[in-house]
C-alpha cells in the first residue's frame, strides 16, 4: 500500500471536482492510500477547505485549488496550474477528471450553450488536463521517489455509455467522446502516462430526486443494486495502482450497463 511509504515520497492526486459527491468519496480513498490530494474545486471553496482539512487531521496532506474550466483552457493556464500544484504537492502522478456538467436536454431541444458547456467541462477539460500532465510527467519522468515512471489518468464515464438513451442528450455526447478519447490517449501518451476509464452506475441521488425514487432506481440492476460512492472510490484506488491496464474501461454498477432503458434511470426502467 502506498500509505506505507514514507511522506517524501507520497505521490500527489489531483481529483477534479473533488469537494462534492463522488469527488469527495474518491478524495478521501486516495488520501488514505497514501496519496498527496490537490483538491480541484470551481465554486465550492468552503466545501474544498472542509475535506482538506478532514485529510490533515487524519494525517494527510491535502491542498485546494480553484480553477474554472469552462472559462480557461488554454495550455498556459493549465500548466501555471500543474505548476502551482508541483510547487505546493509535487508533480501531478494520479488525475482523477471527475467534474463533470449534468444537465437535461433532448436532441430536439438542446441548444448551442448546453452543447458547447457540457463539451468544455466533460471532454475539453480531461483531454486537455491529460494532455497538460503529460507535458509535465515526460519532462519529469527522472525524477526519484515514484515505484514506476508513468502517470495515470482516469476518467469517469457513465454507465448508460454502454446502453445510451435519449435524456441528457449533451451530457451523453460528451461522455461518448471523453470514452473514445480515453482509447485514443492510452496509444498517444504512452509510455509515459496510462489512460483508463471508469463507469459508474446510478450512485448518488440527481438533483430534486427523492431519496425513495433515488432506492427504487439504484435497485435496477442484475446484482439488485448499483454502485455506492465508496465502492468507486475502492475502483479509481485500485486502477491507480493496476500497471497493466490502459485503454480499458471498467463498469462499477452492479450490472446496470446491460439493462437496456427508454429513460435514463433516475425516471425508473422504461
Amino acid at each position: 500500500m502506498l500509505a506505507t511509504q514514507s511522506a517524501a515520497y507520497a505521490p500527489t492526486a489531483l481529483v477534479t471536482g473533488a469537494a462534492r459527491r463522488l469527488g469527495r468519496a474518491i478524495s478521501l480513498a486516495l488520501a488514505k492510500s497514501g496519496y498527496r490530494l490537490a483538491l480541484h474545486y470551481n465554486q465550492s471553496h468552503e466545501e474544498a477547505q472542509h475535506l482538506a482539512r478532514q485529510i490533515r487531521e487524519q494525517g494527510g496532506q491535502a491542498d485546494c485549488f480553484g480553477f474554472n474550466f469552462q472559462a480557461k483552457l488554454d495550455h498556459e493556464a493549465l500548466d501555471l496550474l500543474l505548476g502551482d500544484i508541483k510547487t505546493r504537492l509535487g508533480p501531478v502522478k494520479l488525475l482523477v477528471n471527475n467534474a463533470s456538467l449534468f444537465e437535461f436536454d433532448l436532441a430536439n431541444s438542446t441548444n448551442y450553450e448546453l452543447l458547447l458547456g457540457h463539451a468544455q467541462a466533460n471532454l475539453f477539460a480531461p483531454v486537455l488536463l491529460a494532455q497538460a500532465v503529460h507535458r509535465q510527467w515526460s519532462a519529469a519522468e527522472s525524477d526519484k521517489g515514484f515505484a514506476d515512471n508513468h502517470a495515470v489518468i482516469i476518467n469517469i464515464l457513465d454507465q448508460k455509455l454502454a446502453n445510451p438513451n435519449p435524456d441528457f442528450f449533451s451530457y451523453t455526447l460528451s461522455k461518448a467522446g471523453l470514452l473514445e478519447a480515453t482509447r485514443l490517449m492510452a496509444k498517444s501518451l504512452a509510455p509515459a502516462c496510462r489512460v483508463v476509464g471508469l463507469a459508474p452506475g446510478f450512485t448518488l441521488p440527481a438533483a430534486g430526486q427523492s431519496q425513495q425514487a433515488f432506492d427504487e432506481a439504484h435497485k435496477i440492476s442484475p446484482l439488485g443494486a448499483s454502485s455506492r460512492p465508496e465502492e468507486i472510490a475502492e475502483a479509481v484506488c485500485w486502477l491507480a495502482q493496476a500497471r497493466a491496464i490502459t485503454g480499458s474501461t471498467l463498469f462499477v454498477d452492479g450490472g446496470q450497463h446491460l439493462i437496456a432503458s427508454n429513460r435514463d434511470l433516475q425516471f425508473g426502467l422504461s
